[in-house]
């Protein structure tokens, strides 16, 4: 058995997997569900991203090792930020000034670290994607899909520094963040996809 092969399919299928079933739960607005598949996906993510980093070749292992560096820095930000979601807050007993900075719905500081994370999650692709060498169309697509998402970086630094969230306390923005991760999950399904046919290609 290639290790090698199954690890980061596994990985791939784990992507694709938790992130359509991220969008189910955004749109049955299932938040405890979409918390718990959202620690899955770095795990997922991490098996793929070693098997593209194991493939670079030397000539770009420096971008892969910077995806790789970034994709744990990723995976801690999000698991700090929905082990706290499915745990401390969904147990109840915090006072209100503990709430408005741990609850995620507040659009406080553990808000505020999610999309940190997931700024290093665009970070991790792009530099992922830079190593990958493409033998086919479909390796083309993963490639291209995986540097653009690395324009998220921005956005996800920046805007938590403007309080443009701080309406979130009143759940003012909820129903638009919804729409806007759901449309993040349509164009990040079919990196998972492709990732996976890359993989089942292997020999």
């Amino acid at each position: 058995m290639n290790l090698n092969k199954v690890i980061p399919k596994i990985g791939a299928a784990i992507v694709t997997i938790t992130v359509f079933l991220f969008a189910v739960c955004l749109i049955a607005d299932f938040t405890f569900g979409s918390y718990f598949v959202c620690m899955l996906l770095p795990i997922g993510y991490i098996l793929m991203a070693a098997g593209l980093h194991h493939e670079c070749g030397k000539d770009r292992q420096v971008a892969a090792n910077i995806g790789m560096v970034f994709a744990a820095v990723y995976a801690v930000l999000i698991f700090l930020v929905y082990f706290a979601q499915t745990t401390t807050i969904n147990h109840g007993g915090l006072n209100e000034q503990a709430l408005a900075l741990l609850d995620f719905k507040r659009g406080g500081l553990i808000f505020n670290y999610d999309l940190l994370g997931y700024g290093m999650m665009a970070l991790s692709t792009f530099f992922i994607g830079l190593s990958v060498h493409t033998e086919s169309k479909a390796d083309a697509w993963m490639k291209n899909l995986m540097m653009i998402h690395g324009i998220f970086f921005i956005p996800c630094f920046i805007m938590p520094m403007t309080g443009v969230f701080t309406a979130m306390a009143d759940g003012k923005t909820q129903s638009g963040g919804a729409a806007a991760l759901v449309a993040w999950c349509i164009y990040f399904l079919p990196i998972g996809i492709l990732a996976y046919r890359h993989f089942d290609k292997l020999d």
